[in-house]
């Protein structure tokens, strides 16, 4: 299974961990998508970068439209009608940016393309 994963907010007050796990998984900006499998170390590295990424598993559909547009990293735009009703410093449980989106992370990215 492919997980995509969008980082949602920039460099300002991270840490040097959270900016090497970055460099690792090939976000080094805001709106930066890239798509990763579904191993235990990269699920680890996720929870590293939690308040600054979304991520969710990714349907075919999708994934075809997002390796068309450049392959594995890419750079989106910013989504159509914002990330979220309450910003990118809140998990998108309680109506934010950030975290495990599940499904919905295919309607965010359809929306950045």
């Amino acid at each position: 299974m492919n997980i995509a994963v969008v980082r949602v907010r920039g460099n300002v007050r991270i840490t040097h961990q959270v900016r090497d796990t970055f460099r690792m998984l090939g976000l080094l900006k805001k709106n930066h998508c890239t798509i990763i499998e579904d191993k235990p170390h990269l699920l680890g590295m996720l929870k590293i970068v939690e308040p600054h990424i979304t991520w969710g598993p990714v349907d075919e559909k999708t994934l075809e439209i997002l390796q068309k547009k450049g392959g594995k990293a890419l750079t989106l735009n910013p989504p159509r009608k914002g990330y979220g009703r309450k910003g990118v410093k809140l998990p998108f449980s309680l109506g934010g940016a950030y975290g495990n989106r599940k499904e919905k992370i295919n309607d965010l990215l359809t929306r950045m393309i």
